[in-house]
């Protein structure tokens, strides 16, 4: 089968602590694929914003209110211009970092806005989207995923690469597979990607409801596809809560890549990330790479 033609990837930073990791997980799909690595930089546009007071006038006198609000117009342009100072930065720090990986052909783009508005108009054009779990806050809110990560995984079309604060190169991948129609995308995606066959990959059915036939039936299936395409999977059924189940095998087998479905069967799983997926997004110390 032909190979899926990957040609850019797109990260997205803030700048935070997990900022290298994003560079440094982005090069290495770059590399394998190959593709070109566009950064993007959003900076929220409400961080240059000051609090707006009002009409004053009638309480402190026309001349007061109107030398407030011409200082309040100049710290205004005096935070936009931090901003972009903050920004070239940021953007310096990335082209660095990419260098060092190894990376020549990327683009870097910084622009002033939402992320989540600002992000579509660069979506369209990607093929995969690096983010990291969390964000600027990320040092005030350890336990929590970032607000971004849910709001661009749940409004992608594209596959989201999920990444911790820290780098650690991959040589084992787990695919948590169900045999639906997201669970096959996944394996469609490595079977159009050849350099996976070089990585230890392991294939992971976890059974709460279903007979061990059942799941084991799910599993072969699985199984023969990769097999057709030359992998040689390690298979496993377990049984339990998928959570648990999942990170203990991350742990037990050292795994460094999890590819798994954004979603699971919820009538509400258009809102929200699954809570399989954000429970080990919240808990992994490996990248997470969702598809839908």
């Amino acid at each position: 089968m032909a190979k899926t033609t990957m040609k850019t990837i797109l990260l997205c930073t803030d700048g935070s602590s997990f900022a290298e990791s994003i560079y440094r997980y982005g090069a290495w799909f770059s590399i394998r694929f190959p593709a070109q690595i566009q950064v993007l930089l959003i900076t929220d546009i409400r961080s240059q914003k000051v609090a707006y007071t009002g009409n004053l006038s009638g309480s402190i006198g026309l001349g007061a209110s109107e030398k407030l609000l011409n200082e309040l117009v100049s710290l205004e342009h005096e935070k936009a211009k931090l901003n972009n100072q903050k920004a070239r930065l940021i953007l310096q720090k990335a082209a660095e970092t990419l260098k060092n990986e190894g990376i020549e052909d990327f683009k870097l783009s910084s622009k002033a806005g939402f992320l989540v508005d600002s992000f579509h108009e660069f979506e369209n054009n990607s093929d995969l989207i690096v983010l990291g779990k969390r964000g600027e806050a990320a040092d005030f809110a350890s336990g929590h995923l970032g607000a971004n990560v849910d709001r661009i995984v749940r409004s992608s079309h594209k596959p989201c690469l999920v990444t911790p604060r820290e780098f650690k190169a991959i040589e084992r991948i787990l695919v948590a597979y169900d045999g639906s129609l997201t669970g096959k995308k996944i394996l469609q995606f490595l079977v159009e990607n050849p350099f996976f066959k070089s990585l230890e990959l392991h294939l992971l059915k976890v059974t709460k409801n279903d007979s061990y036939q059942r799941a084991n039936a799910r599993l072969s299936e699985g199984k023969e596809r990769l097999q057709e395409a030359g992998f040689e999977p390690v298979c496993s059924v377990i049984e339990g809560e998928s959570e648990k189940a999942i990170a203990n095998y991350i742990s037990q087998h050292d795994i460094s890549l999890l590819l798994m479905g954004a979603y699971g069967h919820s009538r509400i799983r258009h809102l929200v990330i699954g809570s399989t997926t954000a429970q080990l997004l919240r808990s992994s110390n490996i990248p997470v790479l969702l598809f839908r």
